[in-house]
């Protein structure tokens, strides 16, 4: 009979005997039963705006390393209180980096639950083990271990056995955490499957994220939480060498392609895509990661070749070439908001002309609010037929969506998002490459 175990206080242990605990923890099941076999979950979650919101007093709840309204509510009050520019995301590294400086509240003490308290919907994907990396803002703290089992009881006297699995977390700060990697190998399952969720910023910490990204573990970033440039970098590179990746910052922008291709259902406008002239993406802030990949998903299943790019003030300038020989204009537009959303980089708007031969040209505007569409309703298109739309924007918290990308299973890249990444670092090198004197 599989043991049935409610989730327990976390049991704290050397570092080194944690393999031999968690051998010995299914050794007096019956059959040989040794946990759930459905996969390894390794999360490197550093919650710094979190973990600093508390330490200034801001965030009263538990340190979680979750996406919760509280933690937006106190990210904002802290961009008021430190007099920050309120065009700052509330989940911004901008933001991250900026309390880092803020002195106060070396006496604060707050609970630290990272990797303790497993969200609901993650936790019904029933994972082998779940592996937390916690660094501390306290960069000399010593390595805590703790380990927890756990078995969701079914909800009703039918339901039969459950399916059970451990916790594992390793608290404490970045270089003492990386002292204790070489422990992984030995606690992550080989004929399961494994992610990495990397939950900081793409290009803090490459040591560790270089150690615990090897292939053939999965891999999960989120683009909008570090800068543009080692973000995007790191991104198409990791794709390009065949590991599977999976950005959530593409997968906001899943809502913007699909009512960009259903502007163009309609019959009588699909021609007009063979005669695109000019896009426009308008972006909050100059987090550009997102509007990078949505540029270059369009520019890519319309098959325009890159022919340069340079960036002027607050405005990213690309040039495309259509098959037909065509030149297209692309423009990302890096606009300041007042009240930002949540994660750095959000797409605003998007506008499309379109010149057929023979024909009233097209302007398509999509807008993520009503408002957002009044930039992009300026400009010469009172000679074009006009199709608005809003686009619903995608809800749920960050584990929500990281939830849909394990229940996947995928062990490949998504071939679009393979094919954005490389189009979106070719055009940010571009960029790039016309600063350089």
């Amino acid at each position: 009979m599989v043991p049935q175990l409610t989730l327990q206080a976390p049991l704290k242990l050397p570092p080194s005997a944690v393999p031999s605990h968690l051998q010995q923890l299914w050794a007096d099941s019956d059959d040989g039963y040794n946990g759930a076999a459905t996969f390894t979950l390794v999360v490197w979650e550093p919650a710094w705006l979190e973990q600093h919101l508390a330490r200034l007093g801001l965030l009263e709840e538990a340190v979680m390393g979750m996406q919760r309204p509280c933690l937006v509510d106190a990210a904002r009050r802290a961009i008021s209180t430190y007099g920050l520019p309120s065009s700052t995301a509330p989940l911004s590294h901008t933001l991250a980096q900026a309390l880092v400086t803020q002195p106060g509240g070396e006496s604060q003490s707050f609970d630290d639950l990272r990797g303790q308290a497993i969200e609901s919907s993650i936790s019904e994907l029933q994972p082998h083990r779940m592996i937390t990396l916690a660094p501390t803002i306290a960069a000399e703290q010593p390595i805590d271990a703790l380990v927890a089992a756990y078995c969701p009881l079914p909800e009703d006297s039918h339901g039969g056995g459950s399916v059970c699995g451990d916790v594992l977390v390793l608290r404490g700060g970045a270089a003492a955490i990386a002292g204790e990697l070489d422990l992984l190998p030995q606690l992550i399952p080989s004929h399961l499957p494994c992610w990495v969720l990397w939950e900081g910023a793409l290009g803090e910490h490459l040591d560790i994220f270089e150690r615990l990204t090897v292939p053939p573990q999965r891999l999960i970033v989120d683009t909008a939480l570090g800068h543009t440039t080692p973000s995007m970098g790191i991104l198409a590179q990791r794709i390009a060498a065949g590991q599977a990746v999976y950005d959530l910052n593409w997968y906001r922008l899943g809502a913007w392609r699909e009512s960009l291709a259903m502007t163009f259902d309609a019959q009588d406008r699909r021609e007009s895509l063979n005669h695109v002239s000019q896009v426009d993406i308008d972006l909050e802030g100059d987090q550009l990661c997102q509007g990078l990949l949505l540029g270059a998903w369009i520019a890519s299943r319309l098959q325009w070749s890159l022919q340069g790019g340079h960036r002027h003030g607050d405005t990213s300038f690309y040039s495309f070439q259509r098959p037909d020989g065509v030149k297209v204009d692309m423009n990302l537009v890096s606009v300041p908001v007042g009240l930002p959303k949540a994660h750095a980089g959000s797409i605003m708007g998007l506008r499309l002309l379109c010149k057929p031969p023979n024909r009233r040209g097209l302007s398509v505007v999509l807008c993520g609010e009503a408002s957002g569409c009044m930039r992009l309703e300026g400009g010469d298109i009172s000679s074009r037929d006009l199709v608005e739309a809003i686009v619903p924007l995608v809800e749920g918290s960050l584990e929500v969506q990281e939830t849909r990308v394990l229940a996947g299973g995928h062990d490949t890249t998504n071939p679009l998002l393979a094919t954005a990444a490389h189009l979106a670092d070719k055009m940010l090198a571009a960029t790039v490459s016309s600063k350089a004197p």
